[in-house]
């Protein structure tokens, strides 16, 4: 069973699903109003464990009822919290999310996810150098993801950064991490100075460019590589990114060749679209295989 520490934000997901997004200064009338867990840290985790690896959290949550829903969601789903603690001071951290024109837009509230501190992951030091594999995101401090690479460096544990939401990234870290799955926006913000093309000959079976429904984009050293998604009935794409790097991460640590883990990656996100809620349609291993 793959070992695979997640390292990144828990948050409380307030969906507000309309026909379309309101004008500046205009009211609408919404369809529906839900509360969910997530945060890309929680929904990783989530993802993960529900595909069968042993997965623990490295964590913040807040002194509130959204924190502890938060962790009563991680035990149901199998994820082990002994890295995660409740900062007493601090309100958990929260996601305003609109669903409407077959989209998302999020404005992410960080909360107790910017506690997730240097120090506070070094109390956590045992956890990582057990891993297989360490999953990291950008809802929490910078200084955090820098510190983490240079650990898994450091530890020879292979670092699957998912550069979301999108920020400039130190040379340093880029070097640092085995894998980076940015989007399209993401890779135009992290390698602003050359084009996608360079920047993938560049780091050949490092960087992986996740396309949407055009698939997913790496250079093998040779050529360069699109591997194609699954065409589904999407009803919520919140959580699909998370889902593809929890599901990428799960087969790299099993040892799959990379081909073979961007397409579990695919099938796995494409599944995942097909229920509301960034979790909510996270599937299982078997539904993943059976699907394949």
């Amino acid at each position: 069973m793959a070992k695979i520490t997640v390292i990144g934000s828990s948050s409380m997901d307030l969906v507000v699903t309309a026909s379309r997004r309101p004008n500046k200064g205009e009211t609408i009338l919404g369809e529906s109003f839900k509360t969910v867990p997530g945060g890309k840290g929680a929904n990783q985790a989530v993802a993960a464990a529900r595909l069968g690896a042993e997965v623990y959290m490295i964590g913040c949550v807040g002194g509130d009822a959204f924190g502890k829903a938060i962790l009563n969601n991680f035990k149901e789903n199998g994820v082990f919290t002994t890295c995660v603690e409740p900062v007493t001071h601090s309100e958990s951290g929260t996601a305003h999310i609109t669903l409407a024109e077959d989209d998302n837009s999020i404005i992410v509230v960080k909360g107790a996810n910017n506690y997730v501190t240097p120090n506070f992951v070094e109390k956590s030091l045992d956890v990582i150098r057990n891993s297989d594999i360490i999953l990291i995101q950008q809802e929490i401090p910078e200084e955090t993801v820098e510190y983490v690479s240079n650990k898994c460096n450091e530890f020879g544990i292979p670092l699957l950064l998912n550069p979301a939401p999108a920020r400039p990234i130190s040379k340093e870290v880029i070097e640092n991490a085995a894998f980076i799955t940015p989007n399209e926006l993401e890779a135009s913000i992290l390698f602003e100075n050359q084009d996608l093309q360079a920047a993938l000959e560049q780091y050949p079976n490092k960087l992986f460019v996740t396309e949407g429904k055009n698939g997913v984009r790496f250079y093998d050293g040779e050529k360069e590589v699109i591997v194609p998604t699954y065409m589904v009935e999407a009803v919520d794409t919140t959580g699909a990114g998370d889902t593809f790097n929890a599901a990428f991460a799960v087969a790299l640590a099993e040892g799959k060749s990379f081909i073979e883990s961007v397409q579990f990656a695919n099938r796995a996100a494409s599944l995942s679209v097909t229920k509301f809620g960034a979790q909510g349609g996270m599937p299982t291993r078997q539904e993943v295989e059976e699907s394949l």
